[in-house]
């Protein structure tokens, strides 16, 4: 039987539009306000550092804030980007800029199931920080307690076969009594060949043939009946 769900973000949980179209013009515009802001800070020294051997030049703090923002453009998943963002997100949230969206019906679900004992974990691109603090602002309060872990790219890929066995190892339950939900098919494809049993949100698309994964318009029409039907 299922006892553990894992949720992308991105398309899933939340619209991609608050992503696009809030969440990285904002970090777009903050970041090399925040880097000098924060430049001395052990943290940020970090991953400004990070960011100039995975771009393989000399340390130096203007050329990574540019490297930064060419990878911002070209929304590349690469972690000390994603942790930066993180940071400047939470300064956003804190300051009321902004709410983390998630759609109404994710919300009302992930409530349910983890009434219903179910143990529910996060897998995005997006740093662990970022996806907390998504959590922790929404129009339904705090819902971080839903919450039993959080994983992102150190984990691995989200198209990557190991990384969901590398979940599934941290979550100490074997892939068949673990579901995955993304709008992504292949990363749910990679979820499958690990041995999770997969959804495919569709929320704004239509339905595709031929494909290995079961299909819904939303988390509503994730039933009990549904769950017991995929163990």
């Amino acid at each position: 039987m299922i006892k553990a769900i894992v949720t992308d973000i991105e398309g899933t949980t939340t619209s991609l539009a608050f992503v696009k179209d809030v969440l990285f013009p904002y970090a777009h515009a903050h970041l090399g306000a925040f880097v000098h802001d924060h430049a001395e800070d052990a943290s940020v020294k970090a991953l400004l550092a990070d960011t100039c051997n995975l771009a393989g030049i000399s340390f130096d703090t203007e050329a990574a804030v540019a490297q930064l923002l060419h990878w911002l453009d070209e929304d590349k998943k690469i972690t000390p980007l994603k942790a930066l963002q993180g940071l400047i997100w939470e300064a956003g949230y804190h300051r009321g800029d902004f709410h983390g969206h998630i759609y109404a019906d994710a919300a009302g679900q992930l409530q349910h199931w983890k009434q219903q004992g179910l143990d529910l974990y996060v897998y995005s691109s997006g740093s662990v920080q970022a996806q907390k603090l998504l959590f922790a602002h929404t129009d339904y309060g705090d819902l971080t307690p839903l919450f039993s872990g959080y994983f992102d790219t150190n984990i691995g890929g989200k198209r990557e076969m190991e990384s969901y066995r590398n979940i599934a190892k941290q979550i100490q339950l074997p892939p068949e009594q673990l579901l995955f939900l993304s709008d992504i098919e292949e990363e749910l494809d990679a979820a499958q060949a690990a041995g999770f049993h997969t959804i495919w949100l569709k929320r704004e698309t239509e339905l595709t043939e031929n494909t290995a994964h079961r299909q819904v318009s939303s988390f509503t029409e994730i039933t009990g009946q549904m769950l017991d039907q995929l163990s």
